[in-house]
């Protein structure tokens, strides 16, 4: 005898149509295309003509070096109040000197009147011109900070080449860029020293310098992938550059090639440059002829960066023959760290720069730094919100970049003492500085939260044990 199961009928119930408001998406999108605001706004610039705008020579030639500069651009639109306390923190605080291209200066305060109040909020002012209100007074530091966060000096293999990964190695082939943002990881090598920090010197000649790069690199076949930075490689004078990177395809084991440059959007000028674009053709042929993928790498961290020029910097790259265009922001309180900015800027990013939103860093725990970073916790938090929106190839992974670990996705953490700060990693992988430790991969390792986004009991915990 058989049975017959009849399927179960599960009703449908439709809604039923109302006047009444709907809840909405938490995130709206709106397309919004790009615009070069009007640089002739400043009192310093209102002579400026397009061609000198659009000029790499003007651009750099007119770079903001120190508030005198900053103050014949703004003139009286922002008040003496907003100076001082400038002074007051590159006397105290920056780890970073001051070096801000007229692009970047151009795209704070865009499109609203400037006043001293807009201009401290702006959030491209608050990474590239910090001021001495914006840093905690409490901690100002994480007591763990260290002015080489992430040990790369001490992985070189190589002056200025560091080996942290397995099969991929940090080229950096000079240690100036075109402008300098504070909080940069690299602040114990790169730019002008500060009354607080005093910067390390590479010592070779470049050409010394790259030659022993390539030589390691002809012996070590397990390293396939080389991030080409300093500094910022806009500031390799271009002949030197490409002769680098086509000695780098010369070597057969070598398959992945990324150029790291802020410039791209900062100085965007500079990637328009005849001679650029035709060198840059020449090599990404050379790439393509051999099977190596070449990519730029840049540093975008809020929609305001983007303008037609950052897009067609962006375009000509790609049309030349570079494989990809992709951006690696760094999450900071007051500049991008809810889902909105990011959002806005991952959209503005794909879908009118042209440029692939790839990461989002943590801040790394450098000094002077913690106004600026978010706790684990709310990175999560982030990745979680803005999943869902964009396409899953533009959806950026937000990761930690953890002591001694490497990029890791925030999720990937094996404990979490959310109290005192204190999240826990481990890996998969040994450094070069740890080929004879046996321990490696079983030990885990310490990443710490911004000390004034833990609860009262976790803050309390730190201030009692800050001498220890």
């Amino acid at each position: 005898m058989t049975q017959t199961h009849q399927a179960e009928t599960i009703p449908i119930t439709r809604p039923t149509p109302t006047t009444a408001p709907t809840a909405g998406q938490p995130y709206e999108y709106r397309r919004a295309p790009l615009v070069e605001p009007d640089w002739t706004r400043f009192p310093g610039w209102r002579h400026v003509t397009r061609d000198q705008w659009e000029s790499a020579q003007w651009q750099r030639v007119n770079c903001v070096k120190n508030i005198k500069q900053l103050r014949a651009v703004l003139g009286d639109l922002v008040d003496e109040a907003f100076y001082d306390d400038l002074a007051a923190d590159q006397a105290t605080h920056a780890t970073m000197s001051m070096l801000v291209p007229p692009q970047m200066l151009n795209t704070m305060v865009p499109f609203a009147p400037m006043t001293t109040e807009a201009f401290l909020a702006d959030p491209i002012r608050r990474y590239m011109i910090p001021v001495a209100s914006d840093r905690r007074t409490d901690w100002p530091s994480h007591p763990y900070a260290s002015r080489d966060s992430l040990h790369e000096h001490d992985m070189w293999v190589a002056e200025g080449l560091t080996h942290r990964y397995p099969t991929k190695v940090l080229a950096e082939l000079l240690s100036t860029c075109p402008q300098y943002c504070g909080h940069c990881t690299r602040m114990d090598l790169v730019g002008n020293s500060t009354p607080s920090v005093d910067k390390l010197k590479l010592t070779l000649k470049p050409v010394d310098r790259y030659d022993a790069h390539i030589t390691y690199l002809k012996a070590h076949p397990g390293v396939r992938d080389v991030v080409v930075s300093g500094g910022d490689v806009a500031n390799v004078p271009w002949r030197n550059l490409e002769s680098y990177l086509m000695r780098l395809l010369e070597i057969e084991t070598i398959r992945d090639i990324r150029l790291a440059t802020k410039a791209l959007m900062g100085l965007p000028q500079h990637w328009l440059q005849p001679d650029v674009v035709e060198g840059l053709e020449r090599v990404a042929r050379t790439a393509a002829r051999r099977g190596v993928n070449l990519a730029i790498h840049t540093h975008v961290n809020h929609a305001q960066s983007l303008t037609p020029l950052v897009a067609r910097a962006a375009q000509t790259a790609l049309d030349v023959g570079v494989r990809d265009v992709r951006n690696q922001g760094v999450l900071m309180r007051g500049v991008n760290a809810t889902s909105t900015d990011l959002l806005d800027l991952c959209f503005a990013l794909q879908g009118e720069a042209g440029i692939l939103p790839y990461y989002f860093y943590m801040c790394d725990m450098i000094p002077n730094a913690e106004h600026w970073r978010v706790p684990v916790w709310h990175a999560q938090q982030l990745q979680h919100d803005i999943m869902g929106y964009l396409p899953g190839y533009a959806t950026p992974r937000i990761v930690c970049d953890v002591p001694f670990v490497g990029k890791r996705w925030v999720h990937m953490l094996t404990e979490y003492d959310r109290e005192r700060g204190i999240s826990y990693w481990t890996k998969n992988y040994r450094t070069s500085i740890e080929s004879a430790d046996l321990e490696a991969l079983n030990k885990r390792y310490a990443y710490y939260d911004p000390i004034d986004t833990l609860p009262e009991a976790g803050q309390r915990w730190w201030t009692e044990h800050r001498d220890d």
